[in-house]
């Protein structure tokens, strides 16, 4: 089988890495005229003359970014089999949406509003109550495209900052921290999810995650595998999806989920039985799934802006590097570190002892290091 990838980048590369053993080939379909995956074929094709050359190569398509033309995957859909839907692609490029429909699931989300000038982001951030954050409706990334209101006064150089039309403006979630849940669908409508995720972000990338989520109380876990199998459900979704989730006091509150493989799942790879990667790869070939369940616990450390003494990390018998052959650049994801161990002790001695080979790296701050 031929899967084709919509986008060119990291995500592509591992999902590819995953699917050959699986007898799968791989063509890239690349939009951005900078495609990254250096594997299998790539047709790079900026001007958009080169979608019937790819249809032409491949068997069924899927992406590995969500920021990409609704109509080229609608177009595509149109004459081969697409996975996930168009629609789920659709609904995570506008925030407005996606808050929408979880609301419509009874997915508790951040109190919101939108605004669409200097003073309807004067109005919202008096209404919702600051602090808030403003975020670009659509287009925004790994904390791009954002800023914080501390008050009502800051909306005028904070429409001027952000320089788009149309905002989402959500009130300041009091949380505890940032946790994540991946899911995958098979197309006979199987669901299958990974133990759910503790993540900790720096500068808005995300920097560690550790799985299973440490002190995680069961009822929490049952609440976002509820919210999730909903989405899946409602968008009759093939492939991983991952919904990123704020614990707080009272319960789980959804920040944004990704119809897509995802940073935060990248500890699979050693971690699990079958990592994401290879589950998407079954889930849109109309394979049955495979077992998601842990290789005792993990941490996965985002390389990011410059590479380190990759060396010193190789010679740890717990570490696994994955590179992705980009070069270096502030704020870059280049690539990832999974540390493995067999309890959580043992994992925050191991992941302390690489990071330090990381220049740049954040403190380790996971729940794990603090104490109740």
């Amino acid at each position: 089988m031929r899967i084709g990838v919509l986008g060119a980048g990291q995500l592509g590369r591992m999902l590819a890495l995953a699917g050959y053993p699986l007898a799968k080939d791989f063509v890239f379909y690349d939009m951005s005229g900078s495609p990254s995956a250096g594997i299998g074929e790539t047709i790079s094709d900026p001007e958009g003359q080169r979608l019937d050359e790819f249809l032409n190569k491949v068997d069924r398509v899927t992406y590995e970014f969500e920021h990409l033309p609704v109509e080229v995957a609608e177009k595509i859909a149109a004459k081969t089999i697409v996975h996930p839907c168009p629609r789920a692609l659709q609904i995570c490029q506008n925030r407005e949406a996606e808050k929408t429909l979880f609301g419509q699931l009874g997915i508790p989300t951040p109190q919101w509003k939108i605004a669409d000038s200097a003073e309807t982001l004067r109005a919202a951030a008096e209404e919702l109550g600051c602090p808030v954050v403003a975020k670009t409706n659509t287009e925004g990334y790994d904390g791009k495209g954002q800023a914080v209101l501390r008050s009502p006064d800051d909306a005028a150089a904070a429409w001027q900052s952000i320089g788009h039309p149309r905002l989402m403006v959500e009130k300041f979630v009091d949380f505890s921290r940032e946790l994540s849940i991946i899911a995958v669908r098979a197309e006979c409508g199987d669901v299958a999810f990974y133990p759910m995720a503790d993540n900790d972000h720096h500068q808005g990338i995300l920097r560690y995650s550790v799985a299973p989520a440490p002190k995680l109380q069961a009822h929490l876990r049952t609440e976002a595998e509820y919210y999730i199998r909903g989405l899946l459900t409602e968008l009759d979704y093939v492939g991983v999806l991952t919904l990123e989730l704020f614990e707080t006091p009272n319960g789980l509150i959804a920040n944004e989920m990704a119809p897509r493989v995802h940073n935060s799942g990248h500890w699979t790879i050693e971690g699990a039985m079958t990592s994401q990667f290879e589950n998407h790869v079954r889930a849109v070939s109309g394979h049955p799934l495979g077992n998601v369940e842990p290789r005792g616990v993990s941490c996965m450390i985002n390389i990011i802006g410059e590479h380190g003494e990759i060396e010193r990390i190789l010679q740890l018998p717990y570490a696994h590097v994955h590179l992705y052959n980009k070069q270096e650049r502030p704020g870059r994801k280049l690539g990832h570190v999974n540390i493995l161990a067999d309890n959580y002790q043992e994992l925050v001695w191991r992941v302390l002892n690489c990071a330090q080979f990381l220049p740049g790296c954040p403190e380790f701050n996971s729940t794990l290091m603090s104490k109740g």
